[in-house]
């Protein structure tokens, strides 16, 4: 039975990666089809899906800035969309009993107050798989959702606490000596070397993590965020991100799949649902108001807004509790199963499209504005050659070409600590999203001295971020010459067929620049050519 859950998560995870779709697409629908044909889950899936969400909420620990939690437009933004929104939907359920829709007639105003509680979550599974296949976890956007995502995990402690009416251990109060363990696991991850022993290391912290709160009381989940957390900002922190990335998303899958084991619904739950699908406009709506009020920039707003409007799981977690306590009938757990699905297939839909989107109505997004925003780009001053993604790559890159080209040459990069660790040591950088139409109309025109950009080399890590950067360079009007990196032939390929001028395989271009290095060797120790 577990090859058949393999075979028909790998069917629909691949058929929709042919059409242009996330395969997550295909795993959510994988599992409803597999719930329709009758076959029962095994409980393998659930200890994966379970696994997989616990090393994500790691990994968004070694990620996370502690110090945007505490921003007025994460935990203020948060506080308010919770509030109003459970408000709005209320009233909602109200007009549709009113209209007759089934579901909706004997629904008492503390079931309609936990229905618009367990909505009002966004899904941190669908937005963090998002942001990261777009690579933008470290923009302003990706900053602002996580820090919400991570308020909106502390409230559901907080709901899981009083809806379980159990406090935690008195124990509890000791986890806070865990930040003395700060210096002893800094040391394990530097001993743990760069083999086996390293993502072996992330699943023992991520899981203690986990157990640890779990045997206080508290959210299991919570622990493994919390030791990411400790260990962010660590040297090898990304290496370990990166290590334990693919067993994530591998693990991930179970997590979609058993959605679709919750239970099929019935054509009344789906009229039921449909309503509630209508009402992701208001939350979209309602978020992207609630950030510009906090002097957000309308595009990093928008972006934020577009990639928390969905559904969360936990959803599913506050109504399997409400029927537990019999606060819900049963449908509802259905209901929210489907909305929540189809949710995620809709965010990933129109977020995959995004940038597009807002570079043909960025006039009307930017007029929601508050006076006196900062602006969320600087413009490279008088540079001929950008270098957009300024990790090793890029980095590399500009070390490299700066000699020649004095003066001419300007870093770009998203991440605005990374940003102010490398203007310190003296490298020429400004802040900027690739992604950005409204940057690049800036950045290509004729600087005080009259030069223009001439070239654009992309050192992007994601081939979905180079392919966005192209879009919007081809809008800006761009008709300078493009150079590229890519990990595979396929990506090659793909980008010279977009007219990259240049597309270096990362791979293969390593051994020529390791033979490049050694020349001087042999020079020095006078062996002679052939």
């Amino acid at each position: 039975m577990d090859f058949l859950w393999i075979l028909v998560a790998f069917g629909g995870g691949f058929i929709m990666k042919q059409i242009g779709m996330p395969p997550l697409v295909g795993f959510l629908l994988a599992g409803f089809g597999l719930h329709a044909a009758g076959v029962e889950p095994a409980a393998s899936l659930q200890t994966l899906a379970d696994l997989g969400i616990t090393l994500m909420l790691f990994t968004i620990g070694l990620k996370l800035d502690v110090r945007a939690l505490i921003r007025p437009e994460v935990w203020a933004t948060t506080t308010l969309n919770t509030s109003i929104w459970t408000v709005l939907m209320m009233g909602m359920l109200v007009l549709a009993a009113w209209l007759g829709v089934s579901h909706y007639y004997d629904v008492d105003w503390t079931t309609q107050a936990l229905i618009g509680f367990a909505l009002s979550f966004s899904s941190t599974v669908c937005v963090v798989k998002m942001l990261e296949e777009s690579s933008e976890l470290k923009a302003r956007h990706g900053r602002l959702a996580l820090g919400i995502l991570i308020i909106q995990d502390i409230f559901a402690v907080l709901f899981l606490v009083a809806s379980t009416g159990s406090l935690p251990s008195p124990w509890a109060a000791g986890l806070l000596l865990l930040w003395f363990a700060r210096p002893l696991l800094f040391r394990l991850v530097q001993a743990a070397g760069h083999g086996e022993l390293l993502p072996l290391l992330g699943f023992f912290l991520a899981l203690g993590g986990s157990e640890l709160f779990y045997a206080v009381d508290l959210k299991g989940d919570l622990g493994a965020l919390v030791v990411g957390m400790m260990l962010a900002g660590h040297a090898k922190g990304s290496e370990l991100y990166k290590a334990l990335m693919g067993f994530k998303d591998l693990f991930l899958i179970g997590f979609f799949l058993s959605i679709g084991f919750t239970a099929l619904p019935s054509l009344d739950m789906a009229i039921s649902a449909a309503m509630l699908l209508f009402a992701l406009v208001l939350k979209f709506v309602l978020f992207f108001w609630l950030l510009t009020r906090f002097s957000v920039s309308g595009r990093a707003a928008y972006l934020t807004a577009l990639a928390l409007t969905n559904y969360s799981e936990f959803g599913l977690i506050v109504a399997h509790l409400s029927v537990k306590n019999g606060w819900m009938s049963e449908d509802w757990l259905v209901i929210i199963a489907l909305v929540m699905s189809i949710s995620f297939i809709l965010s990933t839909f129109l977020y995959r499209r995004a940038h597009h989107i807002y570079a043909k109505q960025k006039d009307g997004i930017n007029r929601w504005e508050r006076s006196g925003v900062h602006p969320t780009f600087e413009r490279p001053a008088d540079a001929e050659i950008l270098i957009l993604g300024m990790g090793r790559v890029g980095k590399g890159a500009y070390q490299a070409i700066t000699p020649d080209y004095p003066e001419q040459v300007c870093g770009i990069e998203s991440d605005s600590d990374r940003v102010a660790k490398l203007r310190n040591e003296g490298i020429r950088i400004a802040l900027g999203d690739s992604d950005d139409l409204e940057f690049w109309q800036a950045a290509l025109r004729a600087g005080a001295n009259g030069r223009k950009v001439k070239l654009v080399m992309l050192a992007l890590p994601s081939q979905t971020e180079m392919l966005s950067t192209l879009e919007m360079l081809r809008l800006a009007g761009y008709r300078g010459r493009i150079a590229a990196v890519a990990r595979y032939e396929d990506e090659r390929q793909q980008l010279l067929s977009l007219g990259v001028d240049v597309v270096f395989n990362y791979y293969a271009e390593v051994g020529a620049g390791f033979a490049a290095e050694t020349k001087p060797l042999l020079q020095s120790a006078e062996v002679e050519p052939a």
